[in-house]
């Protein structure tokens, strides 16, 4: 299990370390050390150092390259070391290790790799003056570029940056951050791997979620089955203006690619014969309409939602005074799990937020960082300096599974916490997020209520969605293309 923490934590856990269980120098030491082996390409480097812990593990390269025969020059942006980093600064001149001040002048040319050592985690902010300037220079660089712990300018909580280092390797030390995940992280990073060095994390913490999380949860189809045992699911959503047929079918057929046994899609009656001609596998249930949306009528929606695991609601579902009075009943009447996406969120964003608190239903809430802001109330900026705390924060208040969409997809019910980091830069379509709903409805047929399942929804579509890239490329490939990866990716699982 790989854990991911925020900047405190990781500062909170290696403070504690460093008082009772290795002293800072030792444990500088094992980080520099952990960077030095992490590449064995070296050659010609240039090591650029701040000022902080991040420079001290820097010195601690420059001295074993030496050691070991290697060609190193540290570059200082600085001549304030921390108390550890003047220990380790003060061994590399007393070994004659080659040092120069950073200048606007400074020249990286020449150099096989660049070290950059100039921020760490506490990094907070944008790089500005000189520092800026030389984080331009290792970008222009034809070096190869490695990070330590997290590349320079870039938050370790959010992965965002007006200027950050690009590198070819990020070495994190003792944990991977958060930055390591979101924002900006996977155009910054080529490559990341984490070194453990016996920091023993105390704090809250996210798991990154990996193919071994899930594999004992997925049990193997027996013989003596049904369409019962794995669950009927519903997708609800769909109006005149958005009526969207080949996606709607499409979440149906993500629904059952991903397991379950039946999907009904539920829609407006007005828009039954366009979606019609798309519906293979999936079963069709009309809802009465006026102008093409749904009206809210109890007897018709109990007979549409019964014998249901899991719904989904809400997908080009549109505006109408009907969706908050469907979604009210619902929310307060039907216990099932309760996928609320796109215009069902839009909806929940007008209504009494204790509904959550007070319902019958497991509610799995799928927002894009504005769709977050509408039911938050936290400006979309404010999120995305801190998106892993902003959806705790809301999961644990509101008693909801939230997924947060991303760069990287943050779950969490408050408590536990996952991020997964697969998917591919053509997910970035409409319809996209309409497979990932399909996706959860699937599970949640046959599935428990939890974070993970939640979890391994977003790790399926994001493989997929990765499989779609490299078939189709990022530029011409659809949502329907991720979709129609699912089974490859359950074949892999399985085989």
């Amino acid at each position: 299990m790989e854990k991911i923490v925020s900047s405190r934590v990781m500062r909170e856990s290696d403070e504690y370390t460093c008082k009772n269980v290795t002293g800072s120098v030792e444990l500088m030491y094992r980080a520099g050390e952990g960077i030095y082996r992490s590449h064995n390409a070296w050659g010609k480097t240039a090591i650029v150092c701040g000022s902080g812990n991040n420079a001290g593990d820097g010195f601690v390269v420059a001295m074993l390259l030496h050691e070991n025969g290697g060609d190193a020059t540290v570059f200082l942006l600085s001549e304030k070391f921390s108390e550890s980093g003047k220990y380790y600064f003060d061994m590399c001149v007393k070994m004659g290790i080659k040092t120069e001040k950073c200048t606007e002048e400074t020249d990286f040319s020449g150099f096989d790799t660049i070290l950059d050592c100039i921020f760490g985690t506490g990094f907070h902010g944008e790089a500005r003056g000189l520092a800026a300037v030389i984080i331009n220079k290792i970008n222009e660089s034809n070096a190869y570029v490695v990070s330590a712990d997290i590349n320079s300018g870039l938050s370790a909580d959010s992965g965002t940056g007006a200027k950050c280092v690009r590198s070819d390797l990020t070495v994190s030390v003792g944990s991977f951050k958060y930055g390591h995940f979101l924002g900006m992280a996977k155009d910054v990073m080529h490559e990341k791997k984490n070194i453990d060095i016996g920091i023993e994390i105390r704090g809250e913490y996210a798991i990154l979620a990996e193919k071994e999380d899930f594999l004992p949860y997925i049990k193997p189809r027996v013989n003596n089955s049904n369409k019962g045992t794995y669950g009927y699911v519903g997708i609800m959503g769909g109006c005149r203006e958005y009526s969207g047929a080949a996606k709607l079918a499409g979440l149906g057929a993500s629904a059952l690619r991903s397991g379950c046994g039946v999907a009904k899609i539920i829609i407006p009656e007005s828009i039954a014969t366009a979606v019609a001609p798309y519906v293979l596998e999936e079963t069709l249930l009309p809802l009465a309409d006026q102008a093409g949306h749904m009206l809210f009528d109890k007897i018709a929606i109990d007979s549409a939602l019964t014998g249901l695991s899991a719904l989904s609601i809400g997908m080009g579902w549109g505006k109408s005074e009907e969706n908050a009075k469907i979604l009210e009943y619902i929310l307060s009447e039907k216990a099932l799990t309760l996928i609320i996406d796109a215009d069902g969120l839009n909806t929940l964003a007008h209504m009494d937020k204790s509904l959550l608190t007070n319902t019958a239903c497991r509610v799995v809430l799928t927002p894009h960082p504005k769709e977050f802001e509408r039911i938050s109330n936290v400006p979309t900026a404010e999120i995305s300096e801190n998106p892993v705390e902003y959806a705790k924060t809301f999961a644990r208040k509101y008693g909801v599974i939230l997924l947060l969409k991303g760069t990287s997809t943050v779950v969490t019910d408050g408590d536990l916490t996952y991020i997964c980091d697969r998917g591919s830069a053509g997910m970035a379509t409409a319809g996209s997020g309409d497979v990932l709903s399909g996706v959860l409805s699937g599970l949640f047929g046959y599935m428990e209520y939890s974070p993970r399942t939640v979890a391994l929804g977003a790790y399926l579509a994001g493989m997929a969605g990765e499989l779609a890239a490299e078939e189709y490329t990022p530029i011409a490939m659809t949502a329907g293309d991720t979709a129609r990866m699912l089974p490859k990716v359950w074949k892999e699982w399985i085989s």
